[in-house]
């Protein structure tokens, strides 16, 4: 299928504005350069609060005062390094009012700050943190999910594959599964549509700057994990696009997690560019997805 319309329009009025490359400046360029293009958020929730989360920042959405709730612990993306709370305002607000559920989005450390295994420490702390104190976020801790987007969803692949807490669910969206990027989808959509396959580089160089851990390893590359790894993990949705260097390693995530045994859906957005979950103003396709995810999560919690 072609590029969507809607995405084309989007792609070439970015290519007008003449920006640079994410890869050509520093992580906190990249940073500034995504908060100044930051869209506020407008879609009101019940509850909104930035809480402490065992050590680790977060903020939690409660779309309704009803108790035991049940709660989506959602990792933003960005490559590992740019992203927070803000950046993904809009994605947790729509997940908590469309699916009924409480979400708590976590502010886990950015390399090359805090390379690798910081940031992923910091979601396994904050999951922990959330499963013994659901409670008093008003949330059932037997109905406890994790899920998010680009490197967010890698890094919540691969805390469902170590099971630190029960978890219900995991949603992964364009998740990064093999950092040696060496798939079809990295040649056939190096340039053009939004993550290059050179800023995939820069982001795991980054990431991986510290000196531990590899793209070989299961932790950074939850692709390679062990079957028993993957047997062992949560129902799964699983959300790709066609014109996205991520594509193919998610589609064999999720064809890899089913032909274990893992209950997973998995959905290609035909047409659509990588990150267009987090733009419903200008795709009609995102707010579909957001629909879809928060449908499966409802699904997923509600039993």
């Amino acid at each position: 299928m072609p590029l969507h319309p809607q995405a084309k329009a989007l792609l070439d009025l970015t290519a007008q504005l003449g920006l640079p490359a994410l890869d050509a400046g520093t992580p906190q360029q990249a940073r500034d350069a995504r908060a100044a293009r930051q869209v506020p958020a407008t879609e009101q929730v019940h509850e909104i609060r930035d809480i402490d989360a065992g050590g680790v920042p977060a903020r939690l959405y409660r779309p309704s005062d009803t108790e035991g709730l049940g709660l989506l612990v959602y990792l933003h993306g960005g490559g590992w390094v740019i992203g927070n709370l803000d950046s993904h305002d809009n994605v947790c607000r729509s997940l908590a009012n469309r699916s009924g559920h409480a979400v708590l989005s976590i502010d886990y450390r950015l390399a090359p700050e805090h390379p690798f295994p910081a940031g992923l420490g910091d979601c396994i702390q904050a999951t922990r943190w959330s499963y013994a104190n659901a409670a008093s976020l008003g949330c059932d801790p037997q109905r406890v999910a994790i899920g998010g987007d680009s490197a967010g969803a890698n890094l919540a692949a691969v805390v469902a594959n170590i099971g630190p807490v029960p978890l219900r669910f995991q949603m992964l969206v364009y998740p990064v599964t093999d950092c040696r990027r060496g798939s079809d989808s990295y040649t056939d959509n190096a340039n053009g549509y939004f993550l290059t396959a050179s800023a995939m580089g820069w982001f795991v160089d980054h990431y991986l700057s510290g000196g531990e851990g590899s793209p070989d390893d299961p932790r950074v590359s939850p692709l390679l994990a062990a079957d028993a790894a993957l047997r062992g993990s949560p129902p799964a949705l699983v959300i790709t696009a066609e014109f996205d260097p991520l594509r193919d390693e998610g589609d064999l995530y999720a064809a890899r997690l089913a032909e274990l045994g893992v209950t997973t859906s998995h959905v290609r957005f035909a047409g659509m560019i990588h990150g267009f979950v987090s733009m419903p103003e200008w795709l009609d396709d995102a707010v579909s997805a957001q629909a879809l995810a928060a449908a499966a999560l409802k699904n997923a919690l509600d039993r």
